[in-house]
């Protein structure tokens, strides 16, 4: 379960980096949206798809961008801007991409990509990705272990 230098897998390590991204995200969104009272993609006619395929696209960019950034022998800890930075990214191009797909006109689905851009969504959903980027840096680069109870600890230990 562990690298050759302690760590976790870099594989796992992305798995639960990603499942944290995505509560982490899903919570923040929900919250942020109940205390602003404003919607999470704030264009009428839009509907829920452009939004949950944008959200899925930001899932797989981060953790495709974690996969490949996490086989390094020791990855940087600048994954985690960089992971950020690609969600945000992938977040807007599948928003833009899916709201035309269904029907919307270009420029509502740019209007609702560049709303979400510049506003405290946007940048939740960077920290948000940022925050579970460092945390698998962390998970490979430390030696990091799944806990145990008493009884399956080694005597040796």
């Amino acid at each position: 379960m562990s690298t050759p230098s302690g760590g976790m897998r870099p594989g796992l390590a992305t798995a639960f980096a990603v499942v944290g991204f995505g509560a982490l995200a899903i919570c923040g969104l929900g919250v942020l949206s109940l205390v602003t009272g404003e919607d999470v993609v704030a264009v009428r006619g839009l509907g829920p798809i452009p939004g949950a395929v944008g959200f899925g696209a930001a899932l797989i960019a981060t953790a495709t961008t974690l996969a490949i950034s996490l086989r390094a022998p020791r990855p940087s800890y600048a994954t985690a801007a960089l992971t950020g930075v690609v969600a945000l990214l992938s977040y807007l191009a599948g928003l833009i991409v899916s709201a035309v797909v269904v029907g919307v006109d270009a420029a509502r689905a740019l209007a609702a990509a560049g709303g979400f851009a510049v506003s405290w969504f946007g940048l939740l959903l960077v920290v948000a990705a940022a925050i579970a980027g460092w945390f698998a840096v962390a998970l490979v680069r430390t030696r990091a272990t799944p806990p145990r109870w008493t009884w399956e600890r080694d005597e040796d230990e």
